[in-house]
């Protein structure tokens, strides 16, 4: 909310509307479930005492779903994008121009864990 100005419109992310269209959505979806699936058949007369319960409980939760995970958004750093990762040994990088395993002749022996050349 810091980069919005003032007089502009909002996002749909920080806008009150997308949340709430969502969960209408959804209590609109499961006051239909429960009216159908709630009665036990055509013979009987349809539930909308729990088809409106349902309704309810759904559009809260789900609207509270919805606006804690809005305020846990957070951006990434600029400079996160940046650079071609992470260099996991420093002391041998493998590739991109750094120094390789000695060869010739007297790089017959095991590599030396320090990186001082062939063991004796």
């Amino acid at each position: 909310m810091a980069q919005q100005k003032p007089g502009a419109p909002r996002s749909l992310r920080t806008s009150v509307k997308g949340p709430l269209m969502f969960s209408a959505f959804w209590a609109v979806v499961v006051f239909f479930g429960v009216l159908i699936f709630a009665s036990g058949g055509s013979a009987r007369s349809p539930r909308f005492d729990l088809a409106f319960t349902g309704a309810g409980i759904a559009f809260i939760v789900i609207l509270v779903v919805a606006a804690m995970l809005s305020m846990s958004h957070k951006e990434n750093a600029e400079d996160l994008g940046k650079g071609s990762g992470v260099n996991l040994s420093s002391r041998r990088p493998s590739g991109h121009g750094g120094p390789s395993a000695p060869s010739g002749p007297g790089a017959s022996g095991p590599a030396d864990p320090r990186g001082d050349g062939p063991q004796a």
